[in-house]
């Protein structure tokens, strides 16, 4: 069976979870097909999410690869709520099940949309920004790094030979905000403009503080375009992940993005605002000249 319902982000990250417990363990595909009775295509189909294993597949798949205690709990609770549209995980971005789903849903997309109004997107952060943000919530120096270098080793996603069509929505208020201090603001920035000036698959548009209100000021979100299946729309809270599918017959956020189209700076005009605020914070971050002394 294959369609939108078998394209959820519960299912694409179960799907996700076996096949990282599967190589965690050692084992190739026909390895475990032979253990559990199953067809080696039939098994790589559950772990991309393409076929929907029972619960009793599942619980016989980790039985096999010794899984066990919350690891093991935690896979199964997956494989219980397959049908659900929708999917709240609780965990900061870094937890195993929120990063799975989102990962699930990078690899499989055939394009990403992302609006964030007040903060530079994770794929677009540079390592002291990421850090920065992380060390202000609270996070140790040791925590903080390692989230910052997961989201560093994302990247591929929009650089390189496996970027995929990438298009970011971002506030005026986000290129403003000092994160990590100026020097940080300039290079990040700059990173930003660079990209966005070089990339055929990267397109960055910014929406002007005095372009008005519109129904993107809810909040930031993510959409991920799926082939032959309804795009996902994820959105990043501070303790937890949600991803929902925007039906073909109702295309919320597709419209919210279209609106949000409507008020945002061309891409070239964009770039052009990025690298004028670059250029503004770099000159903040360097110390006054002193006063002339006397010859």
């Amino acid at each position: 069976m294959r369609g939108t319902a078998m394209l959820t982000p519960r299912i694409r990250t179960l799907g996700a979870a076996l096949r990282n417990a599967r190589v965690e363990a050692h084992f190739g595909v026909r390895e475990l097909a032979r253990r559990v009775g199953a067809n080696p295509a039939l098994l790589s189909n559950w772990e991309l999410g393409q076929r929907v294993p029972g619960i009793e597949d599942v619980a016989g798949i980790l039985g096999a690869l010794g899984v066990v205690g919350e690891h093991k709990q935690r896979i199964l609770y997956l494989a219980r709520g397959t049908a659900d549209p929708g999917w709240i995980t609780l965990g900061r971005q870094a937890a195993p099940d929120h990063m799975a789903g989102l990962l699930a849903c990078e690899r499989a997309a055939t394009s990403l949309v992302e609006w964030q109004p007040l903060l530079v997107p994770g794929l677009l952060q540079i390592p002291d920004y990421a850090r920065a943000l992380f060390l202000a919530e609270g996070l140790s120096r040791e925590v903080a790094e390692r989230q910052a270098d997961a989201r560093i080793a994302r990247r591929p996603l929009v650089v390189g030979p496996l970027a995929i069509p990438f298009e970011v929505l971002l506030g005026e208020a986000a290129l403003g905000n000092p994160v990590g201090g100026t020097e940080t603001m300039a290079r990040q920035l700059r990173f930003i403009a660079d990209l966005a000036a070089t990339s055929a698959k990267l397109r960055v548009r910014v929406v002007r503080i005095s372009s008005g209100a519109h129904p993107g000021l809810g909040g930031q979100f993510s959409l991920y375009g799926m082939r032959s299946a309804d795009p996902i729309v994820y959105f990043e809270h501070y303790s937890s992940g949600a991803f929902v599918l925007d039906a073909g017959d109702v295309g919320t956020y597709r419209d919210v993005i279209g609106q949000i189209r409507d008020t945002a700076l061309s891409p070239a005009d964009s770039v052009t605002f990025i690298e004028q605020l670059a250029a503004e914070f770099r000159a903040a971050s360097r110390p006054p000249s002193g006063p002339d002394l006397p010859s």
